[in-house]
């Protein structure tokens, strides 16, 4: 969404909106919506023959989500706040396109977005499903407004989540192309992105706040190759780029949580890329690392 995209990326987008869109009719999605908004009880749409039926097909490969089975500990109130009607349709699209198989457990939660762990036909995934109840994005628009490539963007909410879904798996898409770990996306459909997860069955990987860093110096110095490559080949830039945003895993750090990331075309792009670097020089100099902000953004320009 950032930038034009490589004729590989559209290609793979293209067969990702194929494979949602094969079965589904835009038309009776419009009725669906319209409908649902009119609803005072959010769940009473499914009494309806058409959604039970279809719940009760995946329900019992939702147990993560729902509070069942082995996952019993599970706060039932994670699937109250995130599977409206929209998302358990994306869901149950993914689901039977072969992207999920079931949902296990929660990684993470926020205002914006949940995070769980899931199983798929190819292994271990993470599904993060991006809220649409309410207008938690509004904080989120000055990476958007000033792109020209969003011009005319309707603001009703449901509308720019699915836009801002679609820029997260581009910026993953464009950041790997160029061997910047972070997380591949698999799939996506609406408001729901598969990708990589990084962790074991225990839990998800550390965020590198919580971990103790025998030597910080060699970290701090992938992390500021990381934001020049970023940069300078992928002509993007983070924008929230901190300790927060990073996980410790596989003995190395791994960027996640790129949706905000912006072009270099962006109004605010350089500010962003100051920013980035300005947090990674203050953890690296509250661990010990002697490095100044200018040597340092020195290093990602030239």
């Amino acid at each position: 969404m950032d930038a034009p995209p490589s004729s590989t990326e559209v290609d793979i987008e293209a067969e990702n909106i194929a494979l949602a869109e094969e079965k589904w009719k835009e038309d009776e999605e419009i009725a669906h919506h319209k409908e649902m908004d009119k609803k005072e009880d959010s769940w009473s749409w499914m009494k309806e023959k058409r959604f039970s039926n279809m719940f009760k097909e995946i329900e019992h490969r939702l147990e993560g989500v729902l509070g069942t089975g082995r996952f019993e500990w599970v706060d039932r109130r994670v699937f109250d706040q995130v599977f409206d009607q929209r998302t358990l349709l994306a869901v149950y699209k993914l689901m039977q396109q072969g992207h999920i198989d079931t949902l296990d457990w929660p990684i993470a939660r926020g205002k914006e977005a949940h995070v769980f762990h899931a199983t798929t036909p190819n292994g271990v995934a993470a599904v993060k499903i991006f809220h649409t109840s309410n207008a938690v994005f509004k904080g989120l628009m000055q990476y958007i407004e000033g792109d020209p490539r969003f011009g005319g963007l309707r603001r009703r909410h449901h509308e720019l989540v699915n836009i801002w879904v679609r820029k997260e798996h581009r910026n993953m898409m464009r950041m790997a192309k160029q061997g910047l770990k972070v997380p591949e996306p698999h799939a996506l459909f609406r408001n729901v992105l598969v990708m990589d997860y990084f962790g074991d069955e225990e839990g998800p990987s550390p965020r590198l706040r919580d971990v103790d860093v025998d030597d910080p110096e060699p970290i701090f110095d992938e992390l500021l190759e990381w934001i020049r490559v970023c940069w300078k080949d992928a002509e993007l830039v983070h924008a929230d780029f901190s300790e927060y945003n990073i996980l410790w895993h596989d003995d190395g750090p791994r960027v996640i949580d790129v949706g905000q990331a912006v072009a270099k075309g962006h109004p605010h792009a350089e500010e962003f890329l100051v920013r980035d670097v300005t947090r990674l020089v203050e953890w690296a100099r509250r661990h010990g690392v002697d490095v100044e902000v200018p040597e340092a953004m020195a290093h990602v320009l030239y």
